[in-house]
């Protein structure tokens, strides 16, 4: 296990630098002397009171990687000039007034569960800086020309907080890859809190019959008390290592270990990741295709007690030919999203879980000539560009209240026209729902303290 993590962290060094929040008395002294002794404290305070009021719900975060677009899905603009209004047609779902695509009719079933956020923006249609803003809530200069993140995901901060919460399975996972815009775990990872707040990514593929998840099968020809018997040896040779350390890399690598160790001997996580244990009509309902099968592992996870589990749909960069790859995802999209709400409503377990679907950024309101800069159709047919001027944001589940249409965009879906909002308020609205404290502050390498959130205020209209 820690050759593993060690070897992960040699070719990825710039996501993670392994100091542990535990090394507090470690952690950036130099840093720290400029700060009174009062600004630590309340820190540290604040960090606790959030634990200490932590509510019992999860999160499913539906990541489309490369930037979906608002105007083809739930924001539509059917009188707007042809070159901008969507390529369908709007329905109505069961929520008099809130109308979305018609590649959506399973969604249009569920509408009042879920609530659409359409006048989000953040102002950038740069695809790293917009992942990094909608997975960090942060800018910090994080771009194309300098991709590397600088600070934790919502996912990690969350699993940073539910650390004194006893978990049966990884608290924070990511199916089947943590992904954004190609970094692993990109912006997703636990950055300056340490590698042990990095999603636990599942890899392969749920919908295959043979799926296995990755260190959560026992290698042939070793039983669990062998494993505890090289556990308690590995843990007597790691202390001559362990006393020149001084950066606090090895406490999060025994963070890792300890949690994988539960985990692999664990029934209920072993359980949990076993997708044949489940009925073949509802797998059928969330659908046949990577996608689907991501989407009901999530909710198995959740309902063996993972705090925050994202999902990976990538493929939303379309320049062109957007119309053949809309007919492509968005049903697939449709089935995994409303078998989602209708599985957890089911379940009971729709009130304790908070459904999430967003990418980096969205589309261009006009579409484009599918020449991406050259003759007219040179590259496919029609499609649209980056756009981070205006975008959309699903929320339902977890005490977000169901059937809202937050906001607005003008008339040609530019940018907002009322209630304009921002990744942070979207933040604010997951820990508010999670008894997080929005307001909260965690330490830097320096040691200084930092506010998660640069505008703590929850999307109240949810709430």
């Amino acid at each position: 296990m820690l050759r593993l993590y060690a070897k992960q962290n040699s070719h990825s060094a710039q996501y993670c630098d392994g100091v542990s929040r535990r090394s507090f008395v470690q952690l950036g002294v130099a840093g720290m002397a400029g700060l009174g002794l009062g600004d630590i404290l309340r820190a540290k305070a604040a960090s606790s009171n959030a634990n200490s009021d932590t509510k019992k719900v999860s999160t499913i975060l539906i990541w489309l990687d490369g930037g979906p677009g608002h105007m083809d899905m739930y924001d539509m603009k059917p009188t707007a000039p042809v070159e901008y209004r969507g390529m369908w047609r709007p329905i109505h779902t069961n929520v008099p007034g809130f109308d979305i695509t018609e590649l959506y009719p399973k969604q249009a079933k569920h509408a009042d569960k879920f609530s659409i956020v359409r006048s989000l923006s953040h102002g950038t249609g740069d695809h790293f800086a917009g992942a990094h803003r909608m997975l960090t809530s942060k800018a910090l200069g994080v771009s194309g020309a300098n991709k590397i993140g600088k600070f934790p995901g919502l996912g990690a901060i969350v699993a940073q907080q539910r650390e004194h919460m006893h978990h049966d399975v990884p608290p924070y996972v990511s199916v089947p890859v943590a992904s954004s815009v190609g970094l692993k775990p990109g912006y997703f990872g636990g950055k300056f809190l340490g590698v042990q707040y990095d999603p636990f990514q599942t890899q392969g593929d749920p919908n295959r019959d043979n799926f296995k998840v990755q260190n959560m099968v026992l290698p042939t020809g070793l039983t669990v008390d062998r494993l505890d018997d090289r556990t308690h040896l590995r843990g007597q040779l790691d202390k001559i290592s362990r006393q020149v350390e001084s950066r606090g890399t090895f406490d999060a690598l025994d963070r890792f270990d300890q949690q994988a160790y539960s985990f692999v001997t664990g029934e209920k996580s072993r359980v949990a990741f076993d997708m044949s244990l489940e009925d073949d009509k509802l797998r059928d309902q969330y659908g046949r295709h990577t996608w689907g099968q991501s989407t009901l592992l999530a909710r198995r996870l959740v309902e063996a007690g993972a705090s925050f589990v994202t999902v990976h749909f990538g493929g939303w960069d379309h320049h062109w030919n957007l119309e053949s790859g809309y007919e492509n995802n968005l049903p697939r999209v449709d089935a995994a999203v409303a078998s989602l709400f209708e599985d957890l409503e089911q379940r009971g377990m729709l009130e304790t879980t908070l459904v999430m679907l967003c990418g980096e950024f969205s589309r261009t309101p006009r579409i484009n000539n599918g020449g991406n800069g050259g003759p007219p159709l040179s590259k496919g047919t029609p499609g649209r560009d980056h756009w981070g001027n205006s975008m959309f944001c699903l929320m339902g589940g977890g005490g977000v209240r169901g059937g809202q249409i937050v906001g607005s965009t003008n008339a040609k879906g530019e940018s907002p026209q009322n209630r304009p909002l921002t990744p942070a308020n979207v933040h604010a609205t997951v820990y508010k729902c999670m008894g997080i404290d929005p307001a909260l502050q965690i330490l830097d390498l320096a040691g200084r303290p930092t506010s998660v959130l640069d505008d703590p205020e929850p999307i109240h209209e949810l709430l």
